[in-house]
């Protein structure tokens, strides 16, 4: 019978919106008084699901609304879900950064968590000191870390800054160093957030590669959180979805990715409204919008349609070389390119006003799938004017019976052509003889 490293029973967090603390002695005060008749928290009631995309009347936010799951020990489990699901709040009570307002975690072993770039180390210490300082937190004897030391810097790449001061690393050689430890150092459950993603592609795999080797070898158990959905499949046999505080689904990684996109595709429409909050002064992104070909709707897509992307932005203060970037992505996050409408043999001065760019993605180039678009505006190499990340969805599901026929599967059914993209591309037969 496998043993339990990790069981959440009906846990729930709740923040003060706008204020830290509880915002006066009163609140403290009836709190203290609930508690002590064993009373629940008489603010709570006021909290609200949290859902960022609109406006609460309450205060309070629940955060995370009655979690509950068990991870077995040696299992590599997946957390995955939307911005603002609750996945990094999960992983600070499972941490213990943070506790929970109501409910009970149960942990079984030690814990090393990589929940942002530079957790634990203290940037005026060596990297050598963080290393020892970081396994003195986890409990572990100078000897024991002395023994590992070696394969902790050989597997970072930092051993040339080793003995220099972290605050002068690269956010990547905080990321490299900070896994090493975790990963090398004896510990029974390892916690890692979104943070792999600043670590180049390389170094991604080997970290993968690391805590699947990890799990079988040693029976350490592994939380992933990522929005890089082949990264989580790869990784991960099971996984959890999360969705405005809660636990939507649990089960095996596929099912649960399948359900998350599709979520994603039903929750989308063909035109998003940009949020102010990650704007600049100098400009904005104000909507954006997805059709088919001529049509103005939502449509079901088929790969012999044009599919055309409206982006509508501001310039607040007359700015030159404005850039607007599209990143397409498709449902397991892996990026299928990246286009701009920036060319530097025409630097423009864009002067106030609103501007609108249209991308035309060319009929027959798509396969059958579902899809997320990423857009920046930006100044080339100078400043981040506006970022909003998988801010629209649409999906490709129909497909045209051109140059590939008609291909079949081992059951005899009709599939979509194979492959990440489904380009008509020319050809010419000629005969020899």
């Amino acid at each position: 019978m496998s043993t339990p490293a990790l069981r959440v029973e009906d846990v729930s967090k709740m923040y003060r919106l706008g204020e830290v603390g509880t915002g006066s002695l009163s609140h403290d005060l009836n709190r203290a008084w609930a508690r002590l008749r064993g009373r629940p928290d008489p603010f709570a009631k006021v909290g609200v699901v949290n859902d960022r995309t609109a406006e609460g009347s309450g205060n309070f936010v629940w955060a995370l609304r009655d979690i509950n799951f068990q991870v077995n020990e040696g299992d590599i489990v997946g957390i995955v879900g939307r911005n603002g699901a609750g996945k990094s709040t999960l992983l600070k009570l499972l941490s213990r950064v943070t506790a929970p307002t109501e409910g009970r975690i149960f942990v079984n072993g030690r814990i090393a968590s990589l929940l942002e770039v530079g957790t634990g180390f203290h940037p005026d210490l060596t990297g050598r000191e963080n290393i020892f300082l970081n396994g003195a937190i986890l409990g572990m004897s100078k000897q024991e870390i002395r023994a590992r030391f070696d394969e902790i810097v050989e597997f970072s790449g930092c051993a040339k800054y080793i003995d220099t001061p972290v605050k002068r690393y690269s956010s990547g050689m905080h990321v490299r160093l900070a896994f090493a430890v975790a990963a090398h150092l004896e510990t029974d459950i390892l916690i890692v957030d979104e943070v792999l993603a600043v670590g180049d592609a390389e170094f991604q795999q080997r970290c993968l590669g690391k805590m699947q080797d990890l799990s079988r070898s040693s029976r350490r158990t592994v939380l992933f959180v990522s929005h890089n959905m082949a990264a989580v499949r790869q990784l991960c046999p099971n996984s959890i979805l999360m969705d405005q505080g809660t636990v939507v689904n649990r089960g095996e990684t596929g099912r649960i990715i399948e359900q998350y996109m599709d979520s994603g595709i039903r929750n989308s429409k063909s035109r998003v409204i940009f949020s102010e909050k990650s704007a600049t002064s100098q400009a904005k992104m104000t909507e954006a919008s997805v059709y088919s070909g001529n049509s103005n709707t939502h449509a079901v897509r088929s790969t012999d349609q044009e599919i055309n992307i409206v982006t509508k932005y501001e310039i607040r203060k007359p700015i030159r070389n404005k850039r607007l970037n599209i990143s397409l992505f498709d449902a397991l996050g892996n990026l299928l390119f990246t286009t701009s409408d920036f060319h530097e043999s025409k630097k423009i001065e864009y002067r106030m006003g609103l501007y609108e760019s249209l991308l035309t993605i060319p009929a027959h180039l798509l396969n059958t799938g579902k899809y997320k678009l990423t857009f920046c505006l930006d100044i080339p190499n100078e400043l981040v004017l506006h970022l909003a990340e998988e801010a629209l969805f649409f999906e490709i599901s129909d497909f045209a019976f051109d140059q590939t026929g008609i291909t079949l599967n081992a059951m005899g059914e009709i599939t979509s052509p194979f492959g990440l993209i489904h380009p008509k591309l020319k050809w010419n037969v000629r005969g020899l003889i």
